[in-house]
């Protein structure tokens, strides 16, 4: 049986999603969980490999293993066995060609800076902090600048191989909430490495006065990483959609 798992982190805590040899990262803490429970010890397949300290609400898993366990109880008994920052909200059986990466057609991250004179500790981990007033009309005109079809090597770091740096941007948009926060959410039908953290980096620097409108058109079309924004904090930054 092919089975699905939707679950929440909170990413402090880990080297990211992908299982490593010498770190602890959700994927292996999961696949720990579900031996533990199931006797099974098999790979989860994750929907993308989130950053150390990045985060993900309604992330996506998928593996190949047969367990008695029905599906609306396996997540109520992988939570017992999963620590606190993890929570597994949903399992289904999928379709057997089903791939948490290879099925996937969108997925969306979403940054969220605290904007304002003084830190607030509640949102530590979850939002950077900025103190410097950013103009947010501004970062939204320069949003719409990426949207479409480009070359993305300027907002990328390297690290990864990749047949191409080209991505497509459904959406980009940048929001004001309650308490000074700041919210860019980036829908794309892939990433590449820190990309998303990059391109909000660049709008940041758009608030800031530091670009202009038109400018990142042109910082995407030249593809020198040197001219773009900074990678921002990895705590500001959640997996927040992903479409099949």
């Amino acid at each position: 049986m092919n089975i699905r798992l939707t679950l929440h982190y909170m990413g402090t805590a880990y080297h990211g999603w992908q299982r490593q040899q010498n770190a602890v990262t959700v994927q292996q803490t999961l696949e720990d969980a579900f031996a533990s429970l199931t006797g099974v010890h098999t790979p989860f397949i994750g929907c993308g490999r989130t950053d150390a300290g990045v985060h993900a609400r309604g992330y996506v898993a998928n593996t190949h293993a047969q367990t008695g366990i029905p599906m609306e109880k396996l997540p109520l008994a992988l939570n017992a066995r999963l620590p606190r920052d993890i929570s597994v909200c949903a399992a289904e059986l999928a379709p057997e060609d089903f791939h948490a990466v290879f099925s996937c057609t969108a997925k969306e991250y979403t940054y969220t800076i605290q904007n304002g004179r003084v830190r607030d500790p509640f949102f530590n981990d979850r939002a950077m902090f900025i103190p410097a007033p950013l103009d947010v009309e501004k970062m939204q005109i320069c949003a719409v600048e990426f949207l479409g079809e480009h070359d993305f090597s300027a907002v990328r770091s390297l690290g990864s191989n990749v047949s191409t740096t080209v991505r497509t941007v459904y959406d980009c948009e940048v929001s004001t909430g309650n308490e000074s926060l700041i919210q860019i959410r980036i829908r794309a039908n892939g990433f590449l490495y820190n990309m998303a953290r990059a391109m909000a980096g660049t709008l940041v620097y758009a608030g800031l006065g530091k670009l202009a409108p038109g400018d990142i058109l042109e910082i995407l079309q030249k593809g020198d990483r040197r001219l773009a924004g900074p990678t921002l904090e990895a705590g500001g930054l959640c997996m927040t959609g992903v479409w099949y």
